[in-house]
């Protein structure tokens, strides 16, 4: 039997640190830190820095829907970022780190929209959720040096003081779906 994978591609801050949830979640096959949505065809990091090219840092999930939905993914994205804090997380700013939510198949938009409408009625937050859920485009693949950063640098002082951090409140709140 063939296993029938998904993509989606999520922007919750520095690619690092939602890489590093996500190559723990169960069900998660593949993580890649790339840019996308933005103005400048095959952008560098460098250009993306300067927040002039429109893109945003993010990952792409390629995800097993039998192990874990697409709903699962989109509650630990709104979990481990700040969807209320616009073109900001944390101390990086910039428009490269707004929240989106970024789909390939409209129905991933709708579901994406239902759940920020049901976490919006729950008053969860203070502030308005500010996350854009917007069609896939012009995506680029980060540079190597991005891909598993923080398994690659775990003693690095971001990684140390915000990805570490972030992966432990991932395993907490959502030991379920954590890989063993």
């Amino acid at each position: 039997m063939q296993v029938s994978l998904e993509t989606i591609t999520l922007g919750g801050g520095c690619f690092w640190c939602t890489e590093a949830v996500y190559v723990n979640v169960r069900g998660v096959v593949d993580v890649e830190s790339a840019y996308c949505n933005g103005h400048v065809p095959n952008v560098s990091y460098q250009q993306v820095c300067t927040g002039t090219t429109g893109h945003n840092e993010v990952v792409k999930l390629v995800y097993d829907p039998a192990q874990v939905s697409l709903r699962e993914l989109l509650e630990i994205f709104f979990v481990i970022h700040d969807p209320t804090s616009l073109n900001r997380q944390g101390a990086d700013t910039g428009t490269q780190y707004r929240s989106g939510v970024y789909f390939s198949k409209p129905a991933q938009g709708e579901l994406a929209n239902a759940l920020i409408a049901e976490i919006t009625a729950s008053r969860v937050f203070e502030r308005p959720i500010v996350t854009e859920v917007l069609a896939l485009a012009n995506y680029v693949c980060a540079e190597d040096y991005h891909q598993d950063f923080f398994a690659n640098n775990p003693n690095q002082g971001y990684c140390l003081a915000v990805a570490g951090p972030k992966v432990e409140k991932f395993r907490k709140t959502f030991a379920r779906l954590a890989k063993s």
